[in-house]
């Protein structure tokens, strides 16, 4: 068995915070950043590929100046168009990329518009049943309980 060095075990306890999620350093840097809400798998790939940064390293051993600007590359990435989550923005028609709780509150709000205007996947939504037309005959029950086991038999 080989032995860790002092400075990996050393990365391996640090705690590294990109985008407001922590991620363990012992975690290696392509699925770590997948950890971080609205970033992919192929969308950690071309961080790696483009910032030239070794997807096999640990998450614990990136400097400062590396998380900085891993951090800036998620927030505005310069990669094609189909690893952007938000293409073409329904209110500025401009194409974005949204991580973390950014994402959530304009799915939430996206939501919410087609609640407002009562359009058939807001309708979908209102009454908590699936939006993109799955079938419903099996699936998608409400109020199912755990089925009734034998009674045991009491003392009388």
């Amino acid at each position: 068995m080989e032995q860790k060095t002092q400075t990996e075990r050393k990365y391996e306890e640090r705690i590294i915070r990109i985008l407001s999620k922590d991620i363990e350093g012992k975690m290696k840097i392509y699925p770590g950043l997948t950890n971080i809400k609205g970033v992919s798998w192929s969308l950690s790939n071309a961080v790696c590929k483009i910032l030239k940064i070794d997807k096999n390293r640990k998450i614990g051993s990136l400097t400062d100046e590396e998380i900085k600007t891993i951090s800036e590359f998620i927030k505005n990435p310069k990669v094609p168009k189909y690893l952007i989550n938000r293409r073409t923005d329904f209110e500025t028609g401009e194409d974005k990329h949204l991580v973390g709780s950014d994402l959530d509150l304009r799915t939430e709000f996206d939501i919410k518009r087609l609640k407002k205007i009562k359009n058939y996947k807001g309708y979908r939504h209102m009454s908590g049943l699936p939006v993109r037309g799955q079938r419903t005959r099996s699936n998608f029950r409400k109020n199912r309980r755990k089925s009734t086991g034998i009674k045991k038999k009491g003392k009388k």
